[in-house]
């Protein structure tokens, strides 16, 4: 009975109501708190209406954690967790869909739907993972539970960046970070990760200036008061920063200094998506580190294996096969990247381009010079595409150099143009003189 009481008084709590508004019109006041108090047994038809109202179940609020269904309930989700651990997403997925929440306490709710979440965005579908945290972080974020709401938040800046709508994950990130703030967790790990998240989309938009000052402050605020992963996190989203200011001496030094905090925790998905951006990184020195890239990326293609999606397994496998192509084995970084290319559907686009890039190079440099310009301009079509931003205009960079390498300066023309325009840099002729221009070329035509 004084357990019963104890739980029927928590979720009140935690529900944010009055005796007064669970009573409603169906009870008294005073009945709630006699129950409250241990000093009466309600009925089951009374429990139903008061679990009901607090959005959990009769069978918790009599049994609590022991009751069958909830038992059940955590066993399958912890099921469901490992196999998201163990990098198989499709029986997570399946296993957390056939659970009936209606059956379970509400506080088992959140851990249910971000498991399911992250199942969803390991198997490339980011459009059914934000479907699913976004009313999930509208109820965190209205009964202020500030730990859960920086969980969810940057799972969801997460999933709106990789879809490419950086705005609305930049306006979205800060809004929940300012709250946090307001609730007193500066500083914790949950506010920490949120904020390296938003500072990756700064990045990503191109909003480098902006990014390197907000980098340098939650530096300084990770090393006052940040555990060894809140720092880590902290110093690989400001090594790209740096990256992105051309700064790679520095990207580098932060990058190692992520590494060096993140490998003193427990172990997590973040260690080898971290040694991957390593390995990316010292592939793009000068000069370039192809066999300690290779060192890192083997590594980080072992744990993700386990714990990685397949976007991430397709980026290690063309990482690896660029380094294979700097140490001289283009038959090597051409299993690679096609290897890659079989592990991403087409929704995957960016990461698709830079694999037949990859593919383009090794065939090249084989001397199969036909198939390496059709798989140059398989992503050019591709490409056109897309939306414009940072990483599109990078690729298109990419894609002109190796057109003008092949002779086809018409194509390269075009390509380095679309980076110029996807970067926000627009032609500045002025028509008058662009009308000239062409002029003269229709004249001597």
């Amino acid at each position: 009975m004084t357990e019963l009481a104890d739980r029927l008084r928590e979720e009140r709590i935690r529900a944010g109501l009055s005796q007064t508004a669970l009573a409603g019109d169906d009870f008294s006041p005073s009945y709630i708190s006699l129950i409250e108090a241990g000093r009466r047994v309600p009925t089951d038809a009374a429990l139903s209406v008061l679990a009901e109202r607090l959005g959990t179940t009769a069978d918790f609020l009599r049994h609590g954690d022991k009751a069958p269904s909830e038992e059940r309930a955590r066993l399958e989700i912890g099921f469901a967790r490992l196999a998201l651990a163990n990098g198989e997403a499709v029986e997570a997925r399946d296993r957390l869909l056939a659970l009936d929440l209606s059956t379970i306490a509400s506080r088992h709710h959140a851990e249910a739907l971000l498991a399911l979440a992250q199942a969803h965005e390991a198997l490339g579908h980011l459009d059914l993972s934000i479907a699913v945290l976004e009313p999930l972080l509208k109820e965190a974020r209205k009964a202020r539970r500030s730990t859960e709401s920086a969980l969810i938040a940057t799972s969801l800046v997460s999933a709106y960046h990789e879809a490419g709508d950086l705005g609305h994950s930049i306006e979205l990130g800060e809004q929940v970070l300012a709250e946090l703030e307001d609730q007193g967790i500066a500083g914790t790990d949950e506010h920490l990760r949120l904020a390296a998240t938003i500072l990756w989309s700064y990045y990503e938009r191109g909003d480098l200036l902006f990014a390197a000052h907000r980098a340098a402050e939650l530096i300084r605020l990770a090393e006052a008061n940040g555990t060894m992963r809140g720092r880590g996190s902290i110093y690989w989203n400001a090594s790209l920063v740096a990256e992105g200011r051309g700064d790679l001496a520095e990207a580098r030094r932060l990058t190692e200094r992520a590494l060096a905090y993140l490998s003193e925790g427990s172990a997590s998905r973040d260690l080898p998506r971290l040694r991957l951006h390593y390995g990316w990184l010292l592939l793009r020195l000068d000069p370039p580190e192809p066999d300690r890239a290779l060192e890192n990326l083997d590594q980080a293609a072992k744990e993700l294996e386990l714990i990685g999606s397949e976007v991430e397994l397709a980026r290690c496998e063309f990482e690896t096969g660029r380094a294979y192509l700097l140490l001289g084995d283009a038959d090597a970084a051409e299993r690679r990247a096609r290897a890659g290319l079989e592990r991403l559907d087409e929704a995957a686009t960016l990461d698709l381009c830079n694999g037949q890039l990859l593919l383009g190079d090794a065939l090249s440099v084989r001397g199969a010079v036909e198939e390496a310009h059709a798989a140059y301009r398989w992503a050019a079509d591709m490409l056109g595409m897309m939306s414009a931003g940072r990483e599109s205009a990078a690729v298109w960079r990419a894609l002109g150099d190796r057109l003008r390498a092949h002779g086809d300066v018409e194509a390269a023309a075009e390509a380095y143009e679309r980076a110029l325009s996807e970067a926000g840099i627009r032609a500045t002729a002025a028509p008058a003189l662009q009308n000239q221009t062409q002029g003269a070329g229709a004249s001597q035509a």
